[in-house]
């Protein structure tokens, strides 16, 4: 039996476009001169328990049907990992890098897998946990359910088997990587393709692990009982020889530490004393995550991890505000932009569009690469004192690895319809990315004067390493207020404040 496939989501029209695919393969397994691939980097997590991977299967041979000859298959597969179950979505048939047809799945088989098989081994890749963050997130979603009745997860359509045309029905199982299936923290209904719609959704309906406040969830009545007794047993004083009572930890708060730091053993008993117990003050340990706000707000990021230090010691921070710049004959940026697909994902700080390799620019003898470009609002630059609207930061890294970020202030005016293919694709969670089928032209993005303000600075986030080299255009793209307001729905302020300039050197073109 050859090995079956479990693919990732590479559109059809996407590889038909013929565009640079932001794609990074990794194998997983090979046998009888085939090699199955998995772009870990675009495994995405569609819901509780679910996830959407891309593989590839490079069968070492040519293979021919009606369409033509096809040495490899890439498709988008949906996992439920707590069900073991597959099914294949979507199969585009490519000669090298040429695609040759696209098969659509109007009626995806589920497909069990079992525990060491090929296509156990790529559930397991697929729905491993990649982040301590992620790991934390379900871990606490467990704890949060604990005490509540469980209800078993309904499986999803997940893997359909692969059939070589001109070849006997035999099914290509693709494998993946040898980690735990997580179990879903809640009931997960698979959504299909069809019934995906772009909606924005308000801040406060949107999911974010960003240091914000925790609110507990509304909890059944025999919990809120439970609770509530739990809370007036905890207020009575206890008697000298029982331990000291551990006063203001909800029992939300106790569970939560349990998900992210694990039980504490208990501490071995003491001889008894006749003294009475003295008060002991409870002190809370949580992970703060940097954001815009509260807690882990700028002001405090050199204080939330030691990494972070330069966000407060830094001489050379951006951004700033740019004047009295040095006004010289400045070389022109050479710019090799290139169409491109992209994945636009909502990382919890910012929409970040990533980009296909090949889109270069070329400045004071060195050449860098794009590698992702995203936004703030408002602008983090200021000119003489000048806020934008928004920013975009196009963000390049050269061979040796040092980066270089293009500012282009962004004003209101017409639509700008980059922007607003961007904001059609726009993921509907966080942490959930999207990969169209259509392409867009980076150019684009690029006002047509290309006079600019440099200067030496650092990355506006942490942990806000220094050595960067910051472009910023000086005529503003423009922006729409509805496509600003779109924006600001999710991110109202996600701009860090003005950063001392230290006396640096500014030059701008005259």
């Amino acid at each position: 039996m050859r090995i079956s496939t479990i693919f990732s989501a590479i559109s059809a029209s996407l590889a038909l476009a013929g565009g640079a695919l932001a794609a990074d393969w990794q194998a997983v397994a090979t046998a009888g001169g085939e090699r199955v691939e998995i772009d870990k980097a675009r495994i995405m997590r569609s819901g509780p328990g679910t996830t959407v991977a891309w593989t590839r299967l490079v069968l070492g041979r040519e293979l021919k049907d009606g369409a033509g000859s096809y040495t490899s298959v890439v498709a988008m597969n949906r996992y439920e990992c707590g069900a073991g179950e597959f099914a294949t979505l979507r199969r585009i048939y490519m000669n090298g890098d040429v695609p040759v047809r696209e098969e659509k799945i109007s009626s995806p088989k589920t497909v069990s897998t079992s525990a060491g098989s090929l296509d156990g081994k790529l559930l397991a890749e697929a729905c491993k946990l990649r982040t301590v963050g992620e790991a934390q997130a379900t871990a606490e979603a467990a704890a949060n359910a604990m005490g509540a009745n469980q209800q078993q997860g309904k499986p999803g359509v997940m893997y359909a088997d692969v059939r070589a045309a001109g070849e006997d029905a035999k099914s290509l199982a693709v494998p993946v990587a040898e980690t735990a299936k997580p179990e879903p923290a809640a009931e997960s209904k698979p959504q299909s393709a069809a019934e995906t719609k772009i909606e924005v959704r308000p801040p406060s309906e949107r999911p974010r692990f960003i240091g914000l406040p925790k609110v507990d969830k509304p909890q059944p009545p025999a919990e809120a009982e439970a609770k509530a007794a739990e809370t007036k047993a905890a207020a009575k004083p206890m008697p000298a020889k029982e331990a000291t009572p551990v006063a203001n930890i909800t029992r939300h708060e106790r569970e939560r530490q349990l998900a992210t730091s694990g039980p504490r053993a208990a501490a071995p008993a003491k001889p008894a004393v006749k003294k009475a117990p003295i008060p002991q003050t409870v002190v809370k340990h949580h992970e703060v995550h940097w954001s815009y706000e509260g807690e882990g707000s700028p002001a405090n990021w050199a204080k939330l991890k030691p990494e972070y230090g330069l966000c407060a010691s830094g001489k050379r921070q951006s951004p700033i505000d740019i004047r009295e710049g040095i006004r010289v004959d400045l070389e022109p940026i050479q710019f090799d932009y290139r169409p491109t697909m992209f994945r636009i994902v909502d990382n919890g700080h910012t929409i970040q569009v990533n980009v296909g390799e090949g889109s270069t620019m070329t400045v004071m003898g060195r050449s860098y690469q794009l590698l992702q470009f995203h936004f703030h609002r408002p602008s983090e630059e200021r000119v003489n004192g000048k806020a934008f609207e928004m920013v975009i930061h196009l963000v390049h890294r050269d061979a040796e690895g040092r980066l270089a970020v293009i500012a282009v202030l962004l004003d209101k005016g017409i639509e700008n319809q980059l922007i607003q293919t961007l904001w059609n694709h726009m993921p509907l969670e966080v942490d959930q990315d999207v990969t169209p089928s259509v392409a867009i032209d980076l150019n684009a993005l690029l006002p047509e004067n290309r006079a600019y303000y440099t200067y030496m600075g650092s990355l506006t986030t942490p942990p806000c390493s220094e050595d960067v080299l910051w472009m910023v255009f000086k005529q503003p793209m423009p922006v729409s207020a509805e496509q600003v307001g779109i924006f600001s729905r999710l991110y109202r302020n996600n701009a860090r404040p003005i950063q001392p300039s230290n006396n640096r050197l500014v030059k701008e073109n005259r």
